[in-house]
């Protein structure tokens, strides 16, 4: 399985970029991962330019697309490892796209087959892609049965 982080913002480093390598490392024992920072886009049509952009890195993939969204889906930590090892059974590769400041263009979300939201608060981006790598890491750990969830 291959996991794929697709962002929009700025790279990872400062405060974060610690986080995000630590997940990565870990996730890196149960998939490959590739983690793809787009420029931000500035101007009219920004939001559909980055959704372009997030689209396009998917389209070179085989797999499913989540939109992370605040008006998504809320799983649990449980369901969402049943998703990701539907996934993972079936072969089949996975996108997540976090978008810009402005959110998800509407092709982006149209094309998601999951709005996942991480809940109703407002994250920073960098942030948004720790939490996502942790909840991924979870998952795996679930799946295992590993004592990481515990």
């Amino acid at each position: 399985m291959k996991l794929n982080l697709l962002s929009v913002g700025k790279e990872r480093g400062g405060l974060f970029g610690a986080a995000v390598d630590e997940y990565a490392a870990r996730l890196g024992r149960f998939a490959e991962l590739q983690l793809l920072e787009l420029r931000a886009e500035s101007g009219p049509s920004a939001k559909e330019r980055e959704g372009e952009a997030l689209l396009t890195a998917h389209g070179k993939t085989k797999g499913e697309l989540w939109a992370l969204d605040g008006r998504g889906v809320q799983l649990s930590s449980e369901e969402l490892a049943a998703r990701v090892g539907k996934l993972r059974d079936s072969a089949r590769d996975l996108s997540l796209c976090i978008g810009g400041d402005e959110g998800h263009a509407a092709a982006v979300l149209e094309a998601a087959q999951l709005r996942w939201s991480l809940g109703k608060l407002t994250l920073p981006h960098r942030l948004a892609r720790v939490v996502v790598l942790e909840q991924l890491y979870r998952a795996f750990e679930i799946l295992r049965g590993g004592p990481y969830h515990k």
